[in-house]
């Protein structure tokens, strides 16, 4: 029998399938980081009844966007946006986790508050690029934090959760992957700092747990998950002895009784894709040794591989990215083993309806040769 296609629990919520949405950064937000009909449209059509949908990377602090066209929930004028999101999600039997972020030094001053400089752990120069009116541009170098600024972050989490309650989702995600602000403090490659949020494990993982808290303190601890990349160099990100570090990091967060932990395969570097690194899933199985919770994985993940890393006990529940893209009545299709429609990766980011909400469902009354 499938276990890809078998009911699970995940805190309150019993899902029917352990198909899941990753959270993809898809920038079509309007002016002012707004979710428009657009998106409401996108997250309708990949919903499926008893389904999970993880939304995408969302602006949680005004200075925490790196990407043009991304959604935000820092204000409360983007309420309204995403409750139409939701809105259309639950109609459907869908339920929806939103996924806040703060890109940290993965930002460029023409998308900061006043030109700003983008913030960070550590002032260190690194390859990473961010996405403006220009295109993809070199990040702009980023300062410091200082340790009196770093509980105004905390507070942003905080209260974008808040309006994510207001919005109608049933969860939040913290993102800690992918060379972001959280990621950023974790890994010592760009974390040099040697107050109290650099040096030691525990001290490069204060403001993770104490974020993830304060969003605990919003939803209930059922109803927050926390995303992590062991491994991942997306934004030119190191660390000196990762696998003891998310290690640690996996143990802290089991204390926490959340709601599920997502992990990033080392195959996906932040936003793209490297298919000639194994797909076999690392991290998960790594982390599964210390965690005993809710996993889920991603990364370049198949049906079959899927279906594998659910038998082998390493992960709870799949989450599918390009494929999802591409697909937006991918668990079906993944059930009936129905083709796929091929993805187009240069419509991944930006843009309007094409590439977004124009790919087909499959037709079951099609001719066939």
């Amino acid at each position: 029998m499938s276990k890809l296609h078998s009911a699970v629990q995940i805190g309150p919520y019993r899902f029917s399938h352990r198909v899941v949405l990753a959270p993809l950064t898809r920038m079509r937000a309007e002016p002012g980081d707004r979710p428009g009909p657009l998106m409401a449209e996108y997250y309708a059509q990949r919903t499926s009844p008893g389904g999970l949908l993880i939304g995408e990377a969302t602006i949680a602090a005004p200075n925490g966007n790196g990407y043009l066209g991304a959604p935000g929930l820092y204000d409360d004028s983007q309420i309204p946006g995403w409750q139409r999101v939701t809105e259309a999600v639950h109609a459907k039997g869908g339920r929806i986790f939103l996924q806040l972020y703060h890109a940290g030094r993965q930002s460029h001053s023409q998308l900061q508050p006043g030109g700003a400089q983008p913030v960070a752990p550590s002032a260190i120069l690194h390859g990473g690029v961010a996405y403006t009116e220009a295109g993809w541009i070199p990040n702009t170098p980023a300062r410091a934090l200082s340790t009196e600024e770093i509980p105004a972050i905390v507070e942003s989490f905080r209260t974008a959760a808040l309006r994510g309650v207001e919005a109608g989702f049933d969860g939040v995600e913290l993102h800690a992957a992918n060379g972001y602000l959280f990621d950023q403090f974790l890994q010592n490659g760009s974390n040099r700092r040697t107050d109290r949020y650099g040096g030691s494990f525990e001290n490069r993982a204060r403001l993770l747990l104490d974020t993830t808290r304060a969003m605990i303190s919003v939803w209930g601890s059922q109803r927050v998950a926390v995303r992590l990349g062991p491994s991942g160099s997306w934004g030119d990100m190191s660390d000196s002895d990762p696998e003891a570090l998310f290690t640690y990091v996996a143990r802290e967060l089991a204390k926490l009784d959340l709601a599920y932990l997502h992990l990033i395969e080392p195959r996906v570097l932040g936003n793209v894709d490297d298919d000639s690194k194994d797909p076999s899933p690392v991290a998960a199985q790594l982390i599964r040794k210390h965690y005993a919770g809710t996993l889920i994985a991603a990364g370049g993940f198949k049906a079959d591989t899927a279906e594998a890393i659910l038998q082998a006990g390493d992960a709870d529940l799949v989450a599918f990215g390009r494929d999802f893209i591409a697909n937006p009545d991918l668990p079906e299709r993944l059930r009936l083993e129905l083709p796929l429609n091929p993805y187009d990766r240069p419509t991944f980011f930006g843009g309007t309806a094409p590439g977004y909400t124009d790919y087909p469902f499959y037709r079951h009354d099609a001719v066939t040769a």
